[in-house]
């Protein structure tokens, strides 16, 4: 849904949990994670420095010469300035002075791309052509680029770093095709975009070494020519709470149940004030605090009052993670997820590292990460949420064991760890004579793609506006 709420989304018809699909990506994250914990773990990463250049699609404000970023992301990719000699960011910049939720270190150098609404507006052209034009010198400083996408300037971003022999690498986080049919049912010439742009981005993966956020992902970019699955984890050693602390949390007074999420219609939000009046039908204990802010804030007051149970609900709205976040989950007894759609599901990631129990919907990467870690229910039912919870209430044991198995797992995939992975895939991408043995390849393999990006953007101009990057921008984390 866009920041005006033009476009309606209705609840996405979900298929039932597949087991044998659950049971795969559950054993390749369970891989994944004995891997990462029996590795060694130095106190910091001494191996080849690089200088490093991310690009995402995010637009960023300034205020007396300070760079904010709306997304938590952002705290991401400044973990990477302590592996990296110099780290740069490139992004738009909002012609608006002001500030936002996070604020960009001071040793991270921002490079301001100009601000575009649109990349299907004809009169933008010009806009593109100094942003290739600006990323192009920039790239004179840089030994690697890592381009965040499907998106069609990390494309042109691509091609312009293979030509002035630098290395480009991919991010992908998200599976476009899959996010836009959630976002824009029955939509085919949306849907169209997404899968063109998805093929450019994997057609160029197999010239580009890329990076994933989880197994699905890694799948679906598995001929790329070198492979590195991440998780974007904004969690740090210090957030892991202790396993006795945890279990020794209150359940006899009340019961703080803890949603965190977008407040639009593909998190669903309306589905809380349901559940919340179903467990205070049986049991006043219960109350529910909400972090999170969107276009259904309005919807969701009007239902808990409806049903009576506004008294019983906290509408905290954004909370920022390095900013009070944590405190609140640490200040609840249980958390609770209800999204229809869900990528890599880091606020589950979140709650496992303070200790709470789980109840989430089985949907996109949830059952991956949660299973064996959380009371897993199909969407969009009030009295399975509202069951899985009062269960949890009543089972020590399980409780006990869900706390236990979270933050096992959480520890693993702390935001440090993650960092200093990715900032070795980084740097062994940039080794000397890396790039001749494939230029020519290379070189095919990126024009094909630019001419696909091409096609692309008069798919978009003919079937939507705004254009479906503009709507990928902004996504929260």
């Amino acid at each position: 849904m866009s920041a005006t709420g033009e476009i309606s989304l209705a609840p996405v018809e979900q298929k039932p949990i597949r087991k044998a699909f659950v049971d795969q990506e559950f054993a390749r994250w369970s891989v994944y994670a004995r891997r990462v914990s029996a590795a060694p773990r130095e106190p910091h990463y001494h191996g080849r420095h690089v200088r490093l250049g991310v690009y995402t699609d995010y637009i960023y404000r300034q205020a007396d010469g300070v760079v904010y970023a709306e997304r938590a992301f952002a705290l991401f990719l400044a973990e990477l300035r302590h592996e990296a000699d110099e780290l740069v960011l490139f992004g738009r910049l909002d012609p608006e002075p002001g500030t936002w939720n996070y604020r960009v270190p001071d040793d991270v150098r921002f490079v301001a791309l100009p601000h575009y609404r649109s990349l299907t507006d004809p009169r933008q052209a010009l806009t593109w052509l100094s942003a290739l034009g600006r990323f192009r010198r920039e790239l004179r400083q840089l030994d690697a680029v890592w381009l965040m996408g499907p998106h069609p300037l990390a494309i042109a971003f691509a091609a312009v770093a293979a030509s002035a022999g630098r290395r480009a690498v991919l991010g992908v986080r998200q599976d476009l095709p899959e996010y836009t049919r959630s976002r824009h049912p029955g939509r085919r010439g949306v849907a169209a975009a997404a899968w063109a742009l998805e093929s450019a981005f994997r057609v160029l993966a197999r010239a580009c070494p890329v990076v994933v956020v989880g197994p699905k992902l890694a799948r679906y970019y598995r001929h790329a020519r070198e492979l590195h699955v991440t998780t974007v984890s904004l969690i740090r050693d210090a957030d892991i709470v202790s396993q006795p602390s945890a279990c020794a949390r209150e359940w006899q007074d009340t019961i703080e149940v803890l949603s965190v999420g977008r407040l639009d219609a593909e998190k669903n939000p309306l589905l809380l004030a349901d559940i919340l009046a179903a467990l205070r039908e049986q049991d006043s204990r219960w109350r529910l605090t909400i972090c999170g802010d969107g276009p259904m804030r309005g919807e969701l007051e009007a239902r808990l009052h409806e049903l009576g149970v506004e008294d019983a609900a906290r509408l905290l709205g954004y909370v920022p993670i390095d900013d009070g976040l944590m405190q609140v989950y640490r200040d609840s007894t249980v958390f609770l997820h209800v999204s229809w759609t869900e990528g890599f599901p880091q606020v589950l990631v979140e709650a496992f590292a303070a200790g709470l129990p789980v109840v989430a919907t089985a949907v996109g990467g949830v059952p991956a990460v949660a299973r064996g870690r959380a009371r897993l229910i199909e969407p969009g039912d009030a009295d399975a949420a509202a069951s899985a919870l009062r269960g949890l209430a009543e089972d020590v044991v399980e409780r006990e064991q869900l706390i236990r198995t979270g933050l096992q797992f959480a520890s693993t995939i702390t935001l440090e760890a993650e960092a200093e992975r990715l900032a070795k895939f980084l740097a062994a991408q940039t080794g000397a004579g890396d790039i001749a043995p494939r230029r020519r390849r290379g070189r095919t393999l990126v024009q094909l793609a630019c001419a696909i990006s091409v096609v692309l953007v008069f798919v978009i101009t003919a079937s939507t506006r705004p254009s479906v990057c503009g709507r990928m921008s902004r996504t929260t984390t």
